[in-house]
């Protein structure tokens, strides 16, 4: 299993939102770039960036940050938030985005979707499931940035793409998201075993290097931390032990 770093912009910041909430944000005074080029350091191979205020507003507002980090090194990095568009999409793999992660559209206009994952191949897109998880385990998604509640659930949403050779998933239980409150591993297990062939990115919650150890033991294939590892909760030792190499 991978452990991908997770970089949040926010008016030009990066930041860590709890539970998706923009007015429970922590700011965070570092660099992008330069945080990506120590991650680079450590030997990681990808980068997960998030532009927040695309994601909600619809229209990417963090753009120049992104480029410059994309250049500060040789990580593969996948870009979410505001990708709503073939013309944006191409953009950022021109400029050397490996995957672009898609949200909001892949639940609001999957015919669209099924095109892109067609068009541009499985390996350059993941799609984005961000989910509130109901009392009885029925996970329904969120789009624009977490901010509106769908009832549609994660399952429909999966069965959509699953003929249509979807490949990479990313999965946030919004509940958990920059609240060190651990994975829901019943949700990333249930996801697995429904859909085996799929490459999952588990993201929300995680604390510590425990924490990875239960997704690895569970069969996903990244884990994405943000406020861990800004934190310092995984440290430096325990990040390489989730290297390609390692």
């Amino acid at each position: 299993m991978k452990l991908i770093p997770a970089i949040d912009l926010h008016n030009g910041n990066c930041v860590r939102l709890r539970n998706g909430d923009f007015d429970r944000v922590t700011r965070y005074d570092v660099d992008a770039a330069a945080l990506a080029e120590r991650y680079a350091g450590l030997g990681v191979d990808d980068l997960h960036i998030v532009d927040l205020d695309g994601a909600r507003v619809g229209q990417q507002q963090n753009q120049e940050i992104v480029r410059r980090v994309v250049n500060a090194t040789a990580l593969s990095v996948q870009l979410g938030g505001g990708i709503r568009s073939s013309s944006t999409i191409d953009s950022w793999l021109d400029v050397g985005v490996h995957r672009v992660v898609i949200g909001s559209v892949a639940v609001t206009e999957p015919e669209k979707v099924v095109g892109w994952l067609s068009h541009y191949g499985a390996d350059a897109i993941v799609l984005a499931f961000d989910v509130h998880v109901e009392p009885d385990g029925r996970a329904f998604v969120a789009t624009h940035g977490w901010q509106q509640r769908t009832r549609q659930t994660l399952d429909e949403c999966m069965d959509t793409y699953a003929a249509a050779g979807l490949r990479h998933v990313l999965c946030t239980d919004i509940s958990r998201d920059g609240a060190l409150a651990g994975p829901n591993l019943e949700l990333y297990t249930g996801l697995l075993q429904r859909y085996p062939e799929i490459e999952l990115q588990a993201s929300g919650g995680i604390r510590d290097l425990e924490d990875l150890l239960a997704l690895r033991r569970i069969g996903s294939t990244s884990a994405i931390s943000g406020r861990a590892l800004l934190d310092s909760k995984i440290t430096d030792a325990e990040i390489r032990t989730f290297l390609p190499a390692a």
